[in-house]
């Protein structure tokens, strides 16, 4: 069979699944799109659709938003357009048996994480909450289990100490183009192999919540400093100050020590950074935040107008 021959129905929704749609459209042919309805935002409560809707209407691409996945009726038109290969990644809803059994190929997700770790909706934020010096996509086939299914692909990259979820986000969105082809291209070729997951070293990844991001001033400064990057750019770690939420984008571990209660604010850096004390006695460097009704902006710019005290307590 030729490449552009292979008839393929993606599913996606955000645009860190636009890499792998793109990667199918170039070079398979992708008979259709599933992704989530379109959901209202803003103040005017207008509707927005996906981006992955958004670029198949610009390719032409049939597009299919069920609000569940689980009836004879959508299974009927799915049907109809006769794909021999399911794609999946970030499609953000759970495919039952009889969706899975359609495909003649079977079903491929692409993950964003080392399965088996970070098994789940979330991976990108805990890993990089974790402290995970590497990181990577895996291309599965997809059984009725979350995120269970063999593997077939691995693509790893290493990731920096100062690294946000933003940078985990772009890079493994791109990866999600390249490795969805090679995967492809071997089952066609027949080279394909799948490796069972050792579910004795799965690890979970459940959704993230805005509270996930307070501060736990009590925890040693890299712990800190991993939550704060994994929260940016959203939801944000966030601290209180008297009941005031400060949102903290950017910190920094310093080699300083301190006997302080955690969260003591110890005063301002060489260069304009707020060092804070946290558990086991070390010390963090906050360099940029966000107070309620203000822009994100350097602690520098911050502190000028809106001094903090030595000896103020952030809570925990």
């Amino acid at each position: 069979m030729e490449k552009k021959d292979l008839k393929v129905a993606f599913m996606g929704t955000p645009d860190f699944a636009l890499p792998v749609l793109e990667a199918l459209v170039e070079n398979y042919s992708v008979v259709c799109v599933i992704t989530k309805v379109d959901k209202p935002k803003g103040r005017g409560y207008e509707l927005v659709a996906p981006p992955v809707k958004n670029y198949a209407v610009s390719k032409n691409i049939p597009v299919l938003q069920p609000t569940t996945v689980k009836t004879d009726e959508f299974v009927e038109e799915l049907k109809s357009y006769g794909a021999e290969l399911f794609v999946t990644c970030a499609y953000g809803k759970i495919l039952p048996q009889q969706v899975l059994d359609i495909p003649k190929y079977g079903t491929i997700n692409v993950h964003a994480s080392l399965l088996p770790k970070y098994r789940g909706s979330a991976p990108l934020w805990h890993m990089v909450i974790n402290g995970e010096k590497e990181i990577g996509v895996t291309t599965m086939f997809t059984d009725i289990g979350m995120d269970t299914g063999d593997i077939l692909e691995v693509s790893k990259i290493p990731f920096g100490e100062d690294e946000t979820m933003e940078n985990a986000h772009d890079k493994l969105s791109a990866l999600g183009g390249e490795i969805i082809t090679r995967t492809i291209d071997k089952m066609l070729a027949g080279t394909l192999t799948r490796t069972k997951q050792n579910d004795a070293e799965a690890t979970y990844a459940p959704p993230i919540k805005k509270e996930d991001g307070k501060i736990d001033w009590s925890k040693p400064a890299d712990a800190i400093h991993n939550l704060v990057r994994g929260m940016n750019p959203f939801p944000a770690a966030f601290t209180l100050k008297q009941g005031e939420v400060l949102k903290i984008f950017k910190t920094k571990c310093v080699n300083e020590s301190t006997a302080k209660a955690p969260g003591t604010v110890l005063g301002v850096s060489s260069n304009g950074g707020l060092l804070v004390a946290c558990g086991d006695e070390t010390v963090v460097e906050v360099l940029e935040l966000q107070a309620a009704g203000k822009k994100r902006m350097d602690t520098k710019a911050y502190l000028n107008g809106h001094p903090i005290a030595e000896g103020v307590v952030f809570e925990s």
